[in-house]
């Protein structure tokens, strides 16, 4: 279970992130829609697992590798919106999360036996 700082901090790299993404991320990763869904901040508050939802692209792993290429920048221009209110910026690391892929292979699935007429 996270702590409420955990859970703090990791909103708030949640809300910035997403704003950098906006403002640099066509730069790094070209038409590919990405989306940041889920943040894990460890209890030290050191790291910072951000997954994301990549889209408009089918070459998802393409996208993860440009963004480590370009890691430092990232990690730079957050630290930046973030120096007020954190002491020490977290190490980041991204992952893709393919929840919403799984729930529409999932949906397909249900419509086939649907229109089968096995359910």
């Amino acid at each position: 279970m996270e702590s409420k700082r955990q859970l703090q901090v990791s909103s708030l790299i949640k809300r910035h992130f997403s704003t950098v993404l906006q403002m640099e991320g066509s730069y790094i990763y070209g038409n590919a829609l990405v989306s940041v869904t889920n943040i894990y901040v460890t209890p030290d508050l050191s790291m910072a697992k951000i997954y994301l939802s990549i889209y408009n692209t089918e070459n998802k792993q393409e996208v993860i590798l440009m963004m480590e290429e370009h890691k430092h920048q990232l990690k730079q221009s957050l630290a930046a919106r973030l120096r007020k209110h954190i002491r020490r910026m977290p190490d980041i690391d991204f992952y893709i999360d393919d929840t919403l892929d799984e729930m529409y292979k999932i949906d397909d699935m249900f419509g086939k036996l649907k229109d089968d007429g096995e359910m």
